[in-house]
């Protein structure tokens, strides 16, 4: 596809823009071939035409999804204005400021401190492959670190920058990520020293600048030794080129280095009275720059903090106060007064106070000192001759000579550090780091390398070489030996060299360049911008000599470090101090100090060669740091420095070569998932995806150029990826029409058949209405009257027949009772007169015979009443009575259930009561069998110590050890000795009772209590607790042996307390158990002691758990993509994994549920107690939880909606765990709140206030550093979703300001919770535990 035909309507340009460098504007119509304008349109809503040249068009600018990258080289269309715009939206919306280019990390400096340094980002970083998470300077440490022990090989962190762009933090977070990393026990304290060593250089060699307040005004390059274990063993400091003359000047509001204002600030402190100080306004030296304070920074608490470092580093209060006596004499030094005597001379009172103190802290001549800072001796041939100078010679005599005493002694106390971190083993490997300014092309070789491994066809590609430029200033006949060459001659003058400059270089150079309007200046072209020098004082600058008068009167000091500093044959302070001797052809010429002799143009191309040697023997990774504003505002962007130091550092022409490559890469399975909805249904059809991918590259892609097919990935062009993105975003907008448009539809029809029942129920009210007539209304009451009329004829009807049938059953019912009362009446009266009853007893028993004929007759009527009214009446008056009657019978029933229930209660009343009986009969027949027992263990004394032994033997065998005991406490303490054995837990616990060899351990101890023997009982509790310290020691990463080991200790434990005969332990023993209580001994102490012993396993056992599965954690919970089509895969950089060997398996939820359960099982199995098998699920879920917070944290590219469901989705995952093993009350569940709070962070609407309102309401058991955290991370992964705005964050944040939380981002993994081993008695008897007869203890007895 032609360039041309991408610049079509809705596409998006880079146009430049005076303010911002580049502006973003959208095109309003298609461009043509040939067309001269570009319409246009500002993101402020102006139309544009916007003239162009068709052969080169402006640059595209990339799609939304691939803004914010990680890495530069991810995206699509590498330019300038790409590149600018993606750092600052990484730094200024999303607060990220590191960044990866290639190989390159780019830092931004925030001037604010920010929570990403702490030791849990270290441990985070810590065994991560460069690119899986997001950019920082760990990863690049971490990097060098793993390819050093990898490869054996030397590495080196090349850290390049302008002053204030952050170098001199960057080192020290390095640093402190090697020295944290790689700790070992046997050299603790080796770490601390190494950084120990950065607040010394820093107060010695860094200084307030208007651009930096902590700027480092001298090269450093430091080696960190590891020995064959990869730990550090020491360090190394080479420094180069301290700036010198700023002891003795300094700019507007700039300062001296930070040492001497922190010794002014101390002034005062009665150790320092010696050395006469004052503040820091009173000394030449210090003042100048009119800035004597930097705001927020106490001097004098760096004092402290400087000593506190000195002291650590071995370096005593001796040496430090030489050391600040030095200090104080160039301070004095700087205030001594040099007075004009005419034009010729000048002289120095005899009564200045300051010579008097410089002379008197350093041990001088006084009267030689002022004599010879004023004059100077010139040796000729024939005579010496000494030369008054005049005052500014005096005065920059003066100077020199303090420029060469802090020279001298800065290099001393670099010595002194270097001689605190020697190390007494030898150096196996080490990672250096270098602070400079230069360029970076080794991205060319991993380029080559990764093309290799994927077998793809590469051709050199031009860049811009800087050596044109370094044989220009160090080769041979070049600027800086022209310079000595200059300074060797007694006449020798800045105009002069410059003139052999222009004969040498001007039109025969083309980086050489003379000013069209100067003569006393060259023009050197840079590999960033022209710079011009002035030649004026460069002669003076590199000789940097100090008169040999002065130097001899410091070797004749009496103070010995002064005196030591200028011998004639100094000990190598610096590994750059290495001189050039220089032949005199007259040898009675010749200085007696060589040192003297030697320029700063020399010093500096040795100490280049021999820092280019070391170097190229290692490999290198680079660092650029990158001033945002000049103002020193935190989070501030300002587009055009940044874009000045991105041309400059030479992150521009990588870009630029990277783009020429393949800039951007996919897996296969990337490319298939991201763009299957670009592939027809007969392409998916095809089983292999390596080929579909192919096929449909090759549908999409004419130009089979602009890609090529690797082993493992698909290799773009730059603007590919933008392109498909193009087509994909089409497509996706065509789907979303369609389904719009059917969506709509839908709708709109939904709508009409409403409207349309409305409308019919509206016209048939309408016309009920209007059919409202007179006629209608007469007929209707007379309806009314009808029905009134027919209801009660009905009522009446229904009245007679009920009268007709009591009537009838009246009669009836008369007429058979009296019949049945004639019949039984006749007997009656017979007999009455027969005995001659009374006629009373004949009217009872009439009433007696009556009372079942009313009863019978009353049903009778009721039944009839209920049929009338059942099929006469309404059926509901019929349920209701029937609903009475059952409410009756119910109420009977309930009563007789009660009385049932009485009955029940009180048989088992006497069941127990019968019960209790029986047992009291058992207590008395087992009294009768213990005092039996006892008279017989009288017997088996003199046997005891020999069952004793037997039962140690098999109890240590146990515990996978033996435990040889010769004579037990009779002759004196038992001898042991540890021999292995080869009984585990997995074969002894399978259908016993949990604890089983708990409680025989316990049995053999109220054994010893039964005979009331302390030494026994003592020796055999100190057997038992040394057996289970050592194999805990010896199988101390073996999960089934603590798991095991935990669970007996922990019953042995409750056993010792169950049956201590104390109250609180035996309200819940059965009276059988009570009788088994401990009668003779406390064993309290020795209770603490398995306390603590069960306390050291949990969190042994604790650890296993978490190495075993934290692993596992981060590809399962975050990376694997557990809900199918819910993808959030993006474009990846060079930096994935592109150097690093990725040898890890592939983790699922799955993988994570199994180790649980596996974790569970052998829990369950080995017998542990269910609440600390809980409180062990809940601490494997709380570091589940964190870590994966953790990695979410520091993966931006995790951060988005999709990777939200995901989350919570995995999360229902193990609520579902813990619901099957019935573990909901562990607490475990609330350990991944903060886990699930940010994936519903991710999920949810972030645009309105009421959305902001709601995050904060929501998000509880997040910090407000977290939450900020995330939404700044937070990462589009479609074109329609829509990012954070600033704006929205500092809404949130506003109204998180009143939370009171820890401001830390990372989640402590380290973290436990706090164990508790809760009493739970054990229910089975002592005397009814069975003993295996596979444990082989036939030597045991039950007495």
């Amino acid at each position: 596809m032609a360039l041309a035909e991408l610049y079509t309507q809705y596409n998006r340009v880079w146009i430049p823009d005076n303010e911002e460098v580049w502006q973003s504007a959208e095109i309003t119509k298609n461009y043509k071939a040939g067309d001269s304008f570009l319409h246009v349109q500002l993101e402020d809503g102006t139309e544009l035409s916007y003239p162009v040249d068709p052969a080169a068009l402006p640059p595209l600018r990339n799609p939304d999804i691939l803004v914010g990258e990680n890495d530069l080289t991810a995206l699509s269309y590498l330019h300038e204005p790409a590149v600018l715009h993606n750092l600052k939206i990484r730094f200024v919306e999303s607060k990220l400021i590191y960044t990866y280019s290639g190989i390159i990390l780019v830092a931004i400096n925030p001037y604010k401190q920010l929570p990403i340094y702490g030791d849990a980002i270290i441990h985070a970083y810590s065994g991560q492959n460069m690119g899986d998470m997001d950019p920082h300077i760990f990863a690049v440490a971490e990097e060098a670190y793993k390819q050093m022990a990898r490869n054996n090989k030397n590495q080196s962190i090349i850290v390049s920058g302008e002053s204030g762009a952050g170098k001199t933090v960057s080192a020290r977070y390095t640093m402190r990520y090697f020295a944290t990393v790689s700790k070992s026990s046997s050299n603790a304290d080796v770490e601390d020293k190494v950084l120990a060593s950065n607040p010394i250089t820093e107060a010695v060699g860094n200084a307030k600048t208007t651009r930096n307040d902590n700027s480092s005004r001298f090269g450093k390059y430091t080696e960190i030794s590891f020995d064959q274990s990869y730990q550090i063993i020491g360090a190394n400091m080479r420094t180069y080129l301290l700036e010198k003359s700023r002891v003795v000047f300094q700019s507007e509001n700039e300062r001296n280095y930070h040492i001497f204002y922190q010794l002014c600030a101390s002034a005062m402190q009665p150790e320092y009275e010696h050395l006469k100080l004052g503040s820091a306004e009173e000394f030449n030296y210090t003042r100048m720059g009119g800035s004597t304070v930097i705001e927020g920074v106490d001097d004098r608490a760096n004092m402290v903090e400087t000593q506190k470092t000195f002291s650590l580093l071995g370096l005593k209060k001796d040496f430090q106060m030489d050391v600040f006596k030095m200090l104080a004499a160039i301070l004095h030094l700087g205030n001594v007064e040099i007075a004009a005597v005419g034009d010729e001379r000048s002289s120095i009172s005899m009564e200045d106070k300051h010579l008097s103190i410089f002379c008197e802290l350093l041990d001088l001549n006084c009267d030689k000192m002022a004599r010879w800072l004023c004059h100077r001796k010139i040796v000729t041939t024939s005579e010496t001759v000494v030369k008054p100078m005049t005052r500014a010679q005096a005065v920059n005599a003066r100077d020199a000579l303090a420029k060469k005493i802090y020279s001298h002694l800065f290099d001393f106390i670099v010595e002194r550090i270097n001689q605190a971190l020697q190390f007494p083993g030898k150096q196996h490997t080490f990672i250096g780091a270098l602070f400079c300014v230069g360029n970076e092309f080794h991205v060319f070789k991993l380029e080559q390398e990764e093309y290799m491994k994927e077998d793809i066809p590469w051709t050199l590609i031009d860049f811009y070489d800087n050596q044109p430029v370094i044989d220009l200033i160090e080769a041979k006949m070049g600027i800086l030996e022209l310079l000595d060459e200059e300074c060797l001659l007694p006449h020798g003058k800045d105009e002069n060299w410059l003139q052999k400059l222009y004969n040498n270089f001007v039109n025969k150079n083309a980086l050489f360049e003379k000013p069209r309007m100067s003569n006393t200046s060259f023009i050197i072209q840079h590999f960033a911008d022209k710079v011009e020098y002035k030649c004026e004082g460069f002669l003076e600058k590199n000789r940097d000599t100090v008169h040999e008068v002065l130097i001899e009167i410091l070797k004749e000091s009496k103070f010995h470090l002064c005196a030591d500093f200028f011998q004639d044959s100094p000990v190598s302070i610096s590994p750059f101090s290495s001189a050039i001797n220089i032949k005199s052809a007259r040898p009675v010429l010749k200085s007696p100090n060589k040192q003297l002799r030697t320029t700063v143009g020399s010093k500096f191309r040795n100490s280049l060669s021999l820092l280019m040697v070391t170097l190229n023997a290692t490999t290198p990774h680079y660092v650029r740091c990158i001033k945002p504003n000049d103002e020193k505002l935190p989070f501030e962007f300002d587009s055009k420095r940044v874009a000045q130091q991105l041309r400059a550092c030479g992150v521009l022409e990588t870009i630029r070569i990277s783009a020429q490559s393949y800039p951007s890469r996919w897996t296969y399975i990337e490319f298939f998932s991201r763009y299957s909805i670009l592939m027809a249904q007969q392409e998916l059809s095809i089983n292999d995806k390596k080929q579909i991918c192919k096929i449909v590259l090759q549908r999409l892609i004419q130009d089979p150029n602009q890609y090529q097919f690797g082993r493992t990935k698909i290799f773009f062009r730059a603007g590919q990826v933008a392109y498909l993105e193009k087509l994909r975003s089409d497509r996706l907008r065509q789907a979303c029409t369609l389904l719009q448009r059917r969506v709509r539809g839908w709708l709109q029809r939904r709508r009409f058949l409403a409207l349309r029942r409305a409308a019919l129920t509206v016209q048939q009210y309408y016309r009920g209405q209007q059919a409202i007539t007179a006629r209608n209304l007469k007929e209707t009451w007379a309806a009314i009257v009808i029905q009134k009329y027919c209801r009660g004829y009905l009522v009446r009807r229904l009245c007679q027949l009920i009268h007709v049938a009591a009537v009838t059953i009246q009669a009836y019912t008369r007429g058979f009772l009296a019949r049945k009362k004639y019949r039984k009446v006749q007997p009656i009266k017979h007999l009455i007169s027969v005995t001659g009853n009374n006629s009373c007893s004949v009217k009872n028993m009439n009433t007696i015979a009556i009372i079942p004929i009313l009863y019978l007759f009353r049903v009778w009527f009721l039944y009839l009443l209920s049929f009338c009214i059942c099929h006469v009446l309404s059926p509901f008056c019929f349920n209701r009575v029937l609903e009475s009657h059952f409410q009756s019978q119910k109420e009977i029933y309930e009563k007789e259930i009660e009385g049932l229930n009485f009955k029940v209660e009180h048989l088992s009343q006497d069941i127990n009561h019968l019960q209790k009986l029986f047992r009291e009969e058992n207590d008395i027949n087992d009294g009768i069998r213990l005092e039996v027992s006892r008279l017989t263990s009288e017997n088996l004394v003199r046997s005891r110590c020999r069952s004793t032994t037997q039962m140690c033997l098999w109890l240590s065998k146990y515990c996978e050890h033996v435990f040889e005991t010769s004579r037990l406490k009779q002759i004196g303490p038992c001898k042991m000795t540890l021999l292995h054995a080869d009984l585990k837990p997995r074969g002894v616990v399978v259908n016993m009772i949990p604890g089983l060899p708990a409680h025989i351990l316990f049995m053999c101890v109220r054994y010893a209590d039964y005979l009331n023997d302390a030494d026994m009982l003592k020796s055999f509790m100190n057997v038992t607790i040394d057996g289970i310290k050592q194999v805990v020691k010896e199988h101390s990463e073996d999960f089934e042996m603590l798991s095991f080991w935990l669970s007996n200790t922990y019953y042995f434990l409750n056993c010792l307390k169950q049956y201590s005969g104390e109250e609180e332990f035996m309200k819940h023993n059965t009276p059988r158990q009570n009788k088994n209580c401990l009668k003779h001994f406390d064993l309290s102490e020795y209770r603490q002691i398995l306390s603590d012993l069960a306390i050291q396993i949990y969190h042994q056992f604790i650890i296993v758990m978490e190495n075993n599965i934290q692993h596992m954690i981060v590809p399962g919970m975050l990376e694997y993509e557990s809900l199918q089509g819910i993808s959030g895969l993006k474009p990846t950089g060079f930096r994935k994994r592109s150097s690093s060997i990725d040898d890890t398996d592939t983790y699922t939820m799955t993988s994570i549920l199994q180790q649980l359960s596996y974790f569970y099982s052998t829990m369950c199995q080995n017998g542990l107690d269910s609440e600390l098998l809980k409180q062990a699920v809940k601490q494997l879920f709380f570091l589940i939880g964190a870590v994966t917070l953790n990695s979410l944290f520091l993966r931006k590219d995790m951060c988005s909606c999709r990777k939200g469901m995901q989350i919570r989705c995995n999360i229902s995952y193990m609520e579902e765990w813990l619901k099957d093993k019935n573990l909901q009350s562990s607490n475990a569940k609330e350990t991944l709140e903060p886990l699930s709070q940010a994936a519903w962070l991710l999920q949810v609407k972030k645009i309105t206030d009421d959305d902001a309102k709601e995050i904060c309401e929501h998000c509880t058991s997040l910090s407000t550093v977290q939450i900020v955290k995330i939404l700044n991370s937070y990462t589009p992964i479609d074109d329609f979703e829509k990012r954070v705005t600033p704006s929205f964050v500092r809404k949130v944040q506003a109204m998180l300001n009143n939370r009171e939380d820890v401001p830390q981002l990372m989640l402590d993994t380290k973290h436990l919770f706090q164990v508790t081993f809760p009493f739970t008695p054990s229910p089975h008897a002592l005397e009814l535990i069975q003993v295996p007869s596979s444990f082989k203890l036939g030597f045991l007895t039950r007495v």
